[in-house]
């Protein structure tokens, strides 16, 4: 037996190229069908993609309708639509001036709005005024109000302020003056308690006849009294307290004169930071 290896032979070499043609042949066959397949099933994947667009809006036209532009990409064989700039300017002259109008709007409620508070403040102000005073003609004290009247009007009118904290602490109505009025009338009249019996019965006996002018009021002291109690009936009490001063008994009613005064500076000071409030002075409202 011989050790050689048999060798390959003609037709065996052709039956192999044959095999490897068919095989491919029918490789490329079912690509095809696979394709055609794929097509049929998924046409989606194979359709052409879309394309993005720019759209731009434009001012009316001519039967007031808005036509806007739409920027389609050139594929190269196409020409580019083109774009109306007097109309994008248009466009943009309108948004300016509504731009512009929201911002007239805009200040015009800011200032509508600061003016409003303005007003609340003055209000709120001239109500803690008004409260104070009818605490005080009531003599009663302030309670909370003075609280209020230290944070709005300290810090503008201090001394007016003080005076009507002050005139609370220690009340004087016009009914306290009145009756005051009545129990020192006799002193007034006659003066007996400071100039003696004798300086009292001469001012008496030199009171009996007075020559003055029609226009002018008497000035007995009974005639004075009378006066200083009506114009304390009204709630003039200046007047009553100068009525007070030039009657022969005025150094024996220094305490009512100083409860007059102390009466005078309380609404004096109210005057003063009613009017406060009414210019807006007043501080904002307290937390």
């Amino acid at each position: 037996m011989s050790d050689e290896q048999p060798t390959l032979t003609a037709p065996s070499r052709k039956l192999g190229w044959r095999t490897a043609a068919i095989l491919g042949a029918v490789a490329f066959i079912a690509g095809l069908c696979a394709m055609a397949l794929g097509l049929y099933a998924f046409p989606q994947w194979f359709g052409p993609k879309p394309v993005a667009t720019v759209t731009l809006p434009i001012a009316s036209t001519a039967d007031g309708q808005r036509t806007p532009v739409v920027i389609v990409p050139g594929n190269g064989t196409t020409a580019a639509p083109a774009i109306d700039l007097d109309a994008l300017s248009t466009r943009e002259n309108e948004l300016a001036a509504r731009l512009a109008e929201l911002e007239a709007r805009t200040a015009s409620i800011s200032g509508q709005a600061r003016l409003a508070s303005g007003y609340a403040t003055r209000a709120e102000g001239l109500m803690i005024a008004f409260a104070a005073r009818r605490q005080i003609d009531r003599g009663l004290p302030l309670g909370y109000i003075e609280e209020q009247l230290r944070q709005r009007f300290g810090p503008i009118q201090p001394e007016a302020t003080g005076t009507i904290i002050q005139a609370a602490q220690q009340p004087v109505t016009i009914e306290d003056l009145r009756v005051g009025l009545d129990a020192i009338s006799s002193e007034l009249r006659t003066g007996a308690a400071s100039d003696g019996w004798l300086a009292s019965l001469r001012r008496e006996l030199g009171n009996l006849i007075v020559l003055h002018r029609a226009d002018t009021p008497s000035p007995l002291p009974a005639d004075r009294l009378a006066r200083a109690r009506r114009t304390l009936e009204a709630g003039h009490v200046e007047a009553a307290l100068a009525e007070v001063a030039r009657m022969p008994g005025a150094p024996q009613a220094e305490r009512w004169t100083t409860a007059a005064r102390r009466y005078i500076g309380a609404r004096q000071a109210l005057d003063t930071i009613e009017t406060a409030a009414i210019m807006g002075q007043g501080g904002a409202a307290p937390r």
